[in-house]
């Protein structure tokens, strides 16, 4: 990408960026066009990071290994659901996922754990994550009665209107009591070391970055 290109790009993004400089949207946009490649240049190819990608992204540079999450994140960043993350969708996802307000980060969290998006996360949608995050046992007869009770426990704490499922208002009311429970069903945002490792690194160089 020509300088004049990434510098009309840059201004347009940083213009509606909350929480990245225009120095640091440069430098996400310079490290996204890293990681698309080539094909960035190919005309009538849609530019974009696809699945394999980003959950590459996140499972090497923040640390994530749940494959459910990860699925549940990419959705979160890939806004128009064309099965690829845009630049613009790269710097949206990008400013919530490692500076958003904790009213930004509740919102985004409960969209990831309601994985069928009727806004309630249910018992079943509970469970599944919740195996899905802990490890299992070996010596366990049968994990999933753990599961099962740690998901009332959940409930218990969090269902503040007790109708078996957790509404948003029941999500965010649990949150701003115990900020612990924003992540309750599986990690999906940065823990502070790899945040700060992934801004040390690419707000320095974004070149440096390469061989991600």
């Amino acid at each position: 990408m020509n300088r004049k290109k990434l510098q009309k790009l840059t201004d347009t993004l940083t213009k509606n960026c909350k929480h990245f400089d225009k120095f640091e949207v440069k430098c996400l946009i310079t490290l996204f066009y890293n990681l698309v490649g080539d094909v960035a240049e190919r005309p009538g190819v849609v530019t974009g990071l696809d699945r394999n990608v980003f959950r590459n992204i996140l499972h090497v540079t923040f640390g994530m290994t749940d494959d459910m999450i990860m699925d549940r994140v990419f959705r979160g960043f890939d806004k128009d659901n064309d099965g690829c993350i845009s630049v613009s969708e790269w710097i949206h996802g990008l400013s919530l996922f490692l500076r958003g307000t904790l009213d930004e980060k509740m919102k985004y969290c409960f969209e990831v754990f309601d994985l069928n998006g009727d806004g309630f996360i249910s018992k079943e949608e509970m469970f599944h994550m919740l195996k899905n995050s802990l490890l299992k046992q070996p010596s366990e007869e049968d994990p999933d009665e753990g599961i099962k009770d740690l998901v009332e426990i959940t409930l218990k704490k969090m269902d503040h209107d007790h109708d078996g499922k957790l509404s948003f208002v029941d999500y965010e009311k649990a949150v701003r009591e115990e900020n612990l429970l924003l992540e309750a069903f599986g990690p999906c945002l940065p823990d502070p070391k790899s945040q700060m490792e992934f801004e040390a690194q690419v707000f320095k160089d974004p070149n440096e970055f390469n061989d991600m």
